[in-house]
């Protein structure tokens, strides 16, 4: 599948039912369109399972009620959507979007109370998120933006909204050549890149910063289990930025870039080390076992 993803042979799940791919569409006075009232969930699937999906469901829902939006679907609801997509897209490796969000309805201003609670799902083929850098290491720029307080929004929701400053952040690391842009906190503290989680290693320990402010990642939890599970020592702390100097590994991860090594943020150079490649390939291997 290929081309712009407005124009595809395929199905996408909407409301209850599948739809031809061309014909998942909504309104042009859709609530969300103009208030970011949608949440919505990245996932992969690996040889026709898909990894942590009830977990995605889970936060998927989550996701709704800290936007006031109660998704009208349970969870076994939305994973019977999704294997549904695969299965009418005839795909077992591929990536899973599902999105939900306010509508058109009687509400055209901030509230919109009144307006129906939509969700669809939709699955395609996705390589790596980085390309090549799995090998090499991505190169990460700093963005000028900063992730802010859990005073000012939800953080912990997956929300379209918080997604705003990453499309302009990626967008500016892009133009210098960089995959992808590292922001720090309100309190500038290291915080993560545009749609994934950080860590960094210095003399066989791992530390990362604390999720206090930002998505604690689905990818992120299983990657702190798994070196746990090794004896790795992880600290979840507060980081300056100053600190990255001392900091010999670096990695990135999230569903769409699952375990991607990092070669260099800003002025600071990280070699891709052996804790770093073989957590990568142990990721690979537990995602699809």
């Amino acid at each position: 599948m290929a081309g712009a993803y407005d124009d595809r042979d395929g199905f996408i799940w909407m409301d209850g039912k599948l739809v031809p791919w061309r014909d998942a569409n909504v309104h042009i006075l859709t609530h969300a369109l103009h208030y970011a009232s949608s949440v919505f969930e990245g996932e992969r699937c690996y040889n026709g399972k898909i990894f942590l999906g009830r977990k995605h469901s889970e936060r998927l829902i989550f996701s709704g009620s800290e936007l006031d939006m109660q998704i009208p679907y349970t969870v076994d609801q939305i994973e019977e959507a999704k294997y549904a997509v695969l299965k009418a897209n005839g795909l077992t490796d591929a990536y899973v979007r599902a999105v939900a969000w306010r509508g058109a309805g009687e509400d055209m201003g901030v509230s919109s109370a009144k307006n129906p609670v939509r969700m669809a799902v939709a699955a395609w083929e996705w390589g790596a998120y980085y390309g090549d850098s799995k090998f090499k290491g991505a190169k990460l720029d700093i963005s000028k933006w900063k992730r802010p307080s859990a005073e000012t929004i939800p953080v912990h929701a997956k929300a379209a909204g918080l997604y705003m400053i990453c499309t302009a952040s990626k967008h500016a690391a892009e133009a210098k050549g960089c995959s992808d842009a590292l922001f720090m906190d309100y309190r500038n503290y290291v915080a993560e890149a545009t749609g994934a989680n950080i860590f960094f290693v210095k003399d066989g320990e791992v530390h990362t910063p604390l999720a206090d402010c930002f998505l604690n990642g689905l990818t992120r939890q299983t990657v702190i289990g798994m070196l746990k599970d090794r004896q790795v020592k992880v600290h979840e702390r507060h980081i300056e930025p100053g600190e990255m100097e001392s900091f010999q590994q670096c990695w990135l991860t999230g569903t769409a870039a699952e375990v991607t090594p990092v070669g260099q943020i800003g002025d600071y150079n990280f070699e891709v080390g052996e804790l770093t490649k073989s957590i990568a390939t142990d990721y690979e291997k537990l995602v699809r076992a």
